[in-house]
């Protein structure tokens, strides 16, 4: 398909040309950064997918003030489905956004809303999405510099949403969804807290490497930071608990996210795809039908 001045403008079109043969090819081959780009500019990564038109429930958002977080303003949303109010007893997913992403992410880039109202007028059981800043690069754990954004979804978090009557207590069992720097925290958490408060982790493009030095820069603040909370390590912690891993075989890190998958204890994986797709919202956005319907399966119900 020859490139069209949309997509070559999109693509940064001038530095997408500059680039010679022997670039390319590495390119290509993930060894110099630009992978995706190149592939949305050929169409290589496929179209995004409309969100649907179901108009979505309720939103609220908010902010509270983070001791965890060394006292920085923390933002949150939550969507509920259509027919709920803002006071409903749900189920609840917490959404982990990608590097440089906010509380906002997965409803401005991926309407998260709409497919959750979508699946849930297709007969999903309800359940309400909550979505919260975690630092631009966190990678979800505490960092050298006192940063916790880990024990700001336990301690704080959850905590004020089951104040607000979702099902988020210490007795009830939750749902994670996070997209790269996202899925892998999502992994770190189920991990951490376990079956016996995780119900359902969906893990979209996890940024997951084998090694340290593998990783990507700022992601871990050194060698023993990467050890102490590689989720290779955990994978045992993973049985009980309801598992997709979706990733797109031109994504960032797929075959670190194929080895993952491949030796999970009985039990722990329940779902893994790699479709056609790239590190991008675009994959993102196709996955997000049968992962919201996946989510609703697995949760608590109603």
């Amino acid at each position: 398909m020859p490139l069209s001045r949309r997509r070559f403008l999109l693509a940064g079109g001038a530095g997408a040309v500059a680039l010679g043969a022997g670039t390319l090819g590495l390119v290509e081959r993930g060894v110099l950064p630009g992978r995706t780009r190149l592939h949305t500019a050929t169409g290589a990564c496929g179209s995004p997918a409309d969100p649907p038109d179901d108009d979505p429930g309720p939103m609220i958002d908010g902010s509270f003030r983070s001791a965890a977080r060394g006292g920085r303003d923390v933002g949150w949303t939550i969507a509920y489905p259509p027919g709920a109010r803002d006071d409903a007893s749900l189920p609840v997913c917490l959404a982990l956004p990608g590097r440089g992403g906010d509380h906002t992410s997965a409803f401005t880039a991926l309407g998260v809303e709409h497919h959750l109202a979508d699946a849930v007028a297709g007969g999903a059981r309800p359940f309400a999405i909550a979505s919260v800043d975690g630092g631009d690069a966190s990678y979800w754990h505490r960092r050298a510099d006192g940063d916790d954004p880990a024990r700001m979804v336990t301690d704080e978090l959850l905590p004020m949403l089951a104040a607000r009557n979702l099902r988020a207590g210490p007795d009830d069992r939750i749902g994670f969804i996070g997209w790269s720097m996202g899925g892998y925290g999502s992994l770190l958490f189920a991990e951490t807290l376990t079956a016996a408060r995780v119900a359902v982790v969906v893990a979209a493009s996890p940024a997951l490497w084998k090694t340290g030095a593998e990783s990507a820069a700022g992601a871990f603040d050194d060698a023993a930071d990467f050890d102490a909370h590689n989720v290779f390590n955990g994978r045992e912690k993973l049985a009980g608990i309801a598992l997709r891993v979706d990733c797109g075989d031109e994504g960032v890190g797929v075959a670190a996210v194929r080895e993952f998958v491949t030796d999970l204890p009985p039990g722990a994986s329940t779902s893994s795809s790699f479709e056609s797709g790239c590190h991008d919202d675009a994959y993102w956005m196709r996955m997000l039908p049968a992962q919201m319907r996946f989510l609703a399966d697995h949760l608590s119900p109603a």
